[in-house]
């Protein structure tokens, strides 16, 4: 299992507190971001997306990470060149981004260099409340012979890891850990 360190709120001069602290993978969420970080740490990390991926911000993406775990449209799909992770919305939640798990066979034929799937599951205070929507995206992944599986943040990472995540997105708890206010 792969822990990406998520710098959503870490500043560009805060990124050498997680270079010394040995961290090999950074997920960043704003392309704006992840310009101005790879600008300065490009060589220090592994660089992967994990935010809502916009299509005219694939080639940019494209350029500067590894993996995005976020693909979730056919514009975006047409303009990386990237490996990637679908990203699946299992709860329909309005407020998510990622497709239906119906949309999942036509995407993944659009893009052949899919090698997993990424979730999100609802709010909650209970790790274990993840549980069931981690379990699902496996079997989604299962049926369509993907490997790779990026679920679980700071508050359910071990219940992610547990259910087969590959990657786990930890970002305050990491943060916290190696650079305490």
């Amino acid at each position: 299992m792969t822990v990406v360190a998520a710098t959503k709120y870490v500043r560009p001069d805060d990124m050498a507190a997680l270079a010394e602290a040995g961290v090999e993978v950074v997920g960043e969420n704003r392309v704006q971001d992840l310009q101005a970080k790879h600008s300065a740490w490009g060589e220090a990390f592994r660089w992967h997306f994990i935010g809502h991926l916009q299509s005219r911000k694939a080639p940019l993406v494209s350029e500067l990470c590894e993996l995005c775990h976020s693909l979730a449209s056919e514009s975006a799909a047409r303009k990386l060149t990237i490996p990637a992770l679908v990203e699946v919305n299992l709860s329909g939640e309005k407020t998510k981004s990622g497709i239906a798990p119906d949309e999942l066979p036509g995407l993944l034929e659009l893009y052949p260099d899919a090698r997993g799937l990424m979730t999100m599951p609802p709010a909650s205070d209970d790790p274990e409340d993840s549980r069931p929507w981690f379990r699902r995206l496996h079997e989604l992944a299962e049926r369509h012979g993907l490997r790779e599986l990026s679920m679980g943040t700071s508050q359910d990472y071990r219940v992610a890891a547990e259910e087969g995540a590959t990657y786990v997105r930890i970002g305050s708890v990491l943060w916290q850990r190696y650079h305490p206010a």
